[in-house]
């Protein structure tokens, strides 16, 4: 028995709903797109899975309307320190200091099955968002104007679901990159982990900071979460067994060999294969594929997660402007061109990371502390995590022009009612011209006015004094700390053009050069037309 869903064809279809997909599917439907989305299982994921987020996923969390429940939910994340073969420090990550420049404390730990309940119920908020659980694909194909999914319910019955486009966000498994032949490239690391996530009584019995027992004879992890979270990450030695190690017995014995266990309860635990993977292609016409289904890193970065949230806000504003005819359907393209080398760079400093931690030959562990102490010393190590974070090479940014790439600063702004905010909740999801100063707004010519409002671009002016208002097309609000100012000025720069998901498209210090990245822009999101 088979159904066809009603509507006859939604704008885009979801494979797999776990935290990346939800969160792609809150941007999609925030946006007033139509989304089908079909899981296979009823329930979150009960296993640990990840447990840091960084600033830029906060702000996407910030941008589908659960700033108020994220800030609530995590904790700040304060630095990691590795240990060497003596349990002295040989590398140190220090949190980011204030004024954090995406309005959001740079690196935190969260509860996952938490936020992803949050995402849901969000998601059940949108009329435009139809959710199929307990419904697996069983095949897909596409013709020139939409792709036709079928799923199986649970029940045995078929559903059909037809799309514009279609999205696998459906984990390392993917039947969605399977279904399109994607072989994923092999950036060699493979490892076998034990994540164990327990509940203490005694909060206040280990430091808030993160440990990286780099010991050879068992490497490990120590990371205090939200709350009473305390999560160790311990590696196997190549002679034991995945199978038998997971067992709850074997679970106490390793936990013990890191740490005084009368305090705490073991909530769930996980043996896990890490690896570093990269999908070779990211698009096959109609059908994109993100997060694990086409890229998988260690992580020893904290950056699993947050990858596969970036490629949700790269492609939703980008399928947006193509779906209502803003943008050539080319522009799709681009979403591999900027994320692939992203992922890339971030999975060769996890990989880094994870072959500190994970050495298993003491003579090569007692060197390697030599070297990492000596660079610590000397001041040569870099000691904030964010800095292994790349900005966009290329894509849908003016690759010469200051800034381009670059992520965009949030100040704590006020607002016109009064009340302060961090800036994106005052904006859309839209482009956005952003000035220090009333001057260089009024740098664009009438073409360059005509051709934002086409986009439903936005104008903003962020002053450091003054009245917040809301006049004639342009807002103006008066910042907090000076950290626009500041940015501005360092990079000298007088007007900056802002993409949907707050990447710089460029920067600007004149009168021409401001209009002439903005025609650029346009042609650059019409280019096949």
């Amino acid at each position: 028995m088979s159904m066809s869903v009603e509507n006859s064809v939604y704008d885009v279809a979801i494979v797999g709903l776990g935290p990346v997909g939800a969160i792609f599917a809150n941007l999609l439907a925030r946006d007033l797109l139509s989304v089908a989305i079909v899981e296979r299982a009823i329930d979150i994921y009960d296993k640990p899975r990840a447990i840091t987020l960084d600033h830029e996923a906060l702000r996407v969390f910030q941008a589908i309307g659960l700033g108020d429940f994220i800030e609530q939910a995590i904790a700040p994340h304060n630095g990691s320190h590795y240990l060497g073969v003596d349990g002295e420090i040989i590398k140190i990550f220090d949190p980011m200091p204030p004024p954090y420049p995406l309005g959001w404390v740079p690196n935190v730990t969260f509860v996952q099955p938490e936020a992803e309940q949050a995402l849901r119920d969000k998601l059940a908020g949108f009329a435009n968002a139809d959710v199929f659980l307990a419904a697996a694909g069983v095949s897909l194909r596409q013709d020139d104007g939409a792709v036709t999914l079928t799923a199986r319910r649970e029940s045995g019955e078929d559903l059909t679901i037809r799309a514009r486009y279609l999205v696998g966000c459906d984990g390392a498994n993917s039947f969605v990159r399977k279904q399109l032949g994607v072989g994923l490239e092999d950036l060699a690391f493979d490892e076998w982990w034990m994540v164990v996530d327990t509940l203490t009584s005694e909060p206040a019995k280990r430091p808030a900071k993160s440990f990286q027992y780099c010991s050879p004879s068992r490497p490990g992890t120590f990371v205090p979460g939200p709350r009473n979270l305390r999560r160790w990450e311990i590696k196997l030695l190549p002679d034991e067994d995945p199978e038998i190690a997971g067992a709850p017995d074997n679970v106490v014995k390793l936990l013990k060999g890191f740490t005084d266990i009368s305090d705490l309860t073991i909530w769930r635990s996980a043996v896990y294969r890490f690896h570093a993977l990269l999908g070779q292609r990211w698009r096959d016409r109609r059908v994109l594929l993100m997060g694990d289904a086409v890229h998988q890193t260690p992580p020893f970065l904290g950056q699993g997660l947050c990858a596969g949230i970036r490629d949700a806000v790269n492609l939703a504003w980008k399928l947006k402007l193509a779906l209502r005819g803003d943008a050539d359907d080319a522009l799709l393209d681009s979403y591999e061109i900027e994320r692939k080398p992203h992922v890339r760079a971030v999975v060769a400093s996890a990989k880094e990371f994870g072959t500190i931690i994970g050495e298993l030959d003491p003579v090569a562990a007692a060197e390697r502390d030599v070297r990492l102490r000596a660079d610590l010393k000397s001041g040569k190590a870099e000691t904030i995590r964010q800095k292994f974070i790349p900005d966009l090479v290329s894509g849908l940014i003016a690759r010469d022009a200051k800034l381009a790439g670059r992520l965009f600063v949030q100040p704590h702004v006020r607002a016109p009612d009064g009340g302060v905010c961090r800036l994106d909740d005052l904006l859309k999801s839209e482009f956005a011209i952003v000035t220090a100063a009333a001057e260089p707004m009024a740098w664009l010519s009438d073409a360059s006015r005509a051709g934002w409002q086409r986009l439903s671009g936005e104008r903003i002016i962020i002053t450091a004094s003054g009245e917040s208002t809301d006049a004639k097309g342009i807002l103006t609000v008066v910042e907090r700390d000076g950290l626009f100012a500041d940015w501005m000025r360092q990079n000298a720069a007088a007007a900056v053009i802002v993409r949907p998901d707050r990447y710089v498209f460029a920067a600007a210090d004149s009168v021409d050069e401001l209009n002439m990245l903005v025609e650029q822009l346009l042609q650059n999101l019409s280019a096949g037309r």
